[in-house]
């Protein structure tokens, strides 16, 4: 084992253990295989995530069945080099979904679900934010030219924003933060309310469906908090409608 490092622990003990610093050109599955033989020495391992995607690599979730054997982990591993990387050991900062699931009823392991959904759809929303703005901002501060600064046509098409430089960011709607009305698109032209009604109205909080006069294809869908709303574009988010099951978009209203 590498000699011991700065623990570099900064949140509270729990279960759950963050590991990062892992060594990315390695497969997922020999990845985990590896984290599983290590930890499994300290306790029961309940739950092993890492994920291959761009954001996640590098990182890996180790969820113990009780938190006494997540502390001896932490104590024993920090560290200790896996293909030839030491890996860097810290507490989740939340509980995990096993965790939950395994502590907890039904009702509050779906709870948690939400909140975490809720959590990760903000903090998209806010990079997605600040990615438009370093867009947009000009270079080392420098003045713009007329050609930029000169107002833009108004561009047709509701939730656009005008091109110039100086405006303000335009978060894709992929990445809204949630709120409890739903921006629903691509729908059948034959889906009236009650038609909506039965898909969504099965979701915690449901008030109401309202169509758009004149606008075929679309509709807004508001529930009483935004948990119901989280559910609901979860669970139909890309559903197949009518007749040739083409795939409904459905997002949060931009506020």
């Amino acid at each position: 084992m590498a000699a011991a490092v700065q623990s570099g622990v900064t949140q509270p003990p729990n279960s759950t253990i963050y590991v990062k610093n892992l060594e990315e050109r390695i497969k997922i599955d020999d990845l985990k295989e590896a984290l599983t033989e290590i930890f499994s020495e300290y306790g029961n391992v309940i739950d092993l995530v890492a994920k291959k995607n761009l954001k996640a690599k590098g990182q890996a979730f180790i969820v113990f069945e009780d938190v006494e054997a997540a502390e001896r982990a932490i104590k024993e591993v920090q560290g200790f080099e896996l293909f030839d990387k030491p890996m860097l050991l810290d507490y989740a900062k939340t509980k995990s979904d096993a965790t939950v699931q395994k502590e907890g009823n039904e009702e509050e392991f779906e709870s948690h679900k939400r909140r975490r959904l809720a959590e990760k759809e903000r903090k998209q929303a806010h990079q997605a934010a600040e990615e438009q703005k370093k867009f947009k901002r000009p270079a080392g501060g420098a003045v713009p030219d007329a050609a930029a600064t000169r107002p833009t046509k108004a561009t047709r098409g509701a939730g656009l924003k005008s091109s110039n430089p100086g405006a303000g960011a335009v978060v894709p709607e992929e990445y809204l933060p949630p709120n409890k009305i739903l921006f629903v698109q691509n729908l059948p032209e034959d889906y009236d309310v009650d038609g909506l009604t039965a898909i969504f109205g099965r979701f915690e909080g449901f008030r109401e469906v309202r169509l758009v006069p004149g606008r075929k294809g679309i509709a807004f869908v508001e529930y009483e908090a935004e948990a119901g709303a989280i559910s609901a574009k979860e669970s139909t988010s890309g559903m197949g409608l009518g007749a040739e099951s083409k795939p409904i978009k459905v997002v949060y209203q931009r506020q």
